[in-house]
């Protein structure tokens, strides 16, 4: 079963499981942003993506240009913890990692977790990639992804036992969109994966093709 179907299969059992009115929050939701022009400001395949260093969750600072010393970057942002979406594309992409490094690629996680939850995160999912935090979704903010959950979701969310304050460890209650680039030698984007539905993701099949 590829990671779309998994993805799919999760969401149709949600909506048993949320029936009613939680449903009809979380799909306004998805409505509401996908009326916004978000995905216009994102950056793309063809552009430069931009470096950065951010902290692993042991405390290790990683830098992108250091890692594409090595050959091409695959990148890919994901919420939190909490978000059974997330888990479900990390492991899946855990599943694809033998594939990926076969191909001269080195895999990155980003999340707007704390490093003590990106740590829990990483051993829940036996993660062999690194996963990085950044603070406050400043990488994620500044290449387009941000946007901020609708008061209702957060309410939503906190009945569900989701914590954002805690996960992020700032009160903006902000989230990156599903995002998954493939970043070639020179900086340059040469694959990219956007949804404002975070149901969706980058399927490892299409990453490695696009390897």
């Amino acid at each position: 079963m590829t990671l779309t179907e998994k993805l799919k299969d999760y969401a149709d059992a949600s909506v048993k499981r949320h029936p009613g009115v939680a449903q009809d929050i979380m799909q306004n939701a998805i409505t509401e942003l996908e009326a916004t022009d978000i995905l216009s400001h994102a950056i793309k395949t063809g552009d430069t993506f931009p470096d950065f260093t951010l902290p692993n969750a042991r405390g290790e600072v990683i830098s992108l240009y250091d890692l594409l010393k090595n050959g091409n970057v695959v990148l890919t942002f994901y919420r939190g913890g909490w978000c059974p979406y997330c888990n479900i594309t990390l492991r899946g992409l855990q599943q694809a990692l033998p594939q990926i490094n076969a191909k001269g690629a080195t895999l990155v996680a980003i999340t707007p977790e704390t490093p003590d939850n990106s740590l829990n995160t990483q051993e829940k999912n036996k993660l062999d990639f690194q996963v990085l935090t950044s603070e406050n979704n400043a990488l994620a903010r500044s290449i387009g992804l941000i946007y901020k959950l609708p008061e209702d979701l957060v309410v939503l969310y906190k009945k569900f036992g989701i914590n954002l304050d805690q996960s992020q460890g700032n009160t903006a209650n902000e989230l990156p969109i599903a995002a998954t680039y493939v970043i070639d030698q020179k900086g340059k984007i040469t694959y990219h994966f956007l949804a404002e539905d975070y149901k969706l993701r980058a399927d490892p099949i299409d990453i490695i093709k696009a390897l």
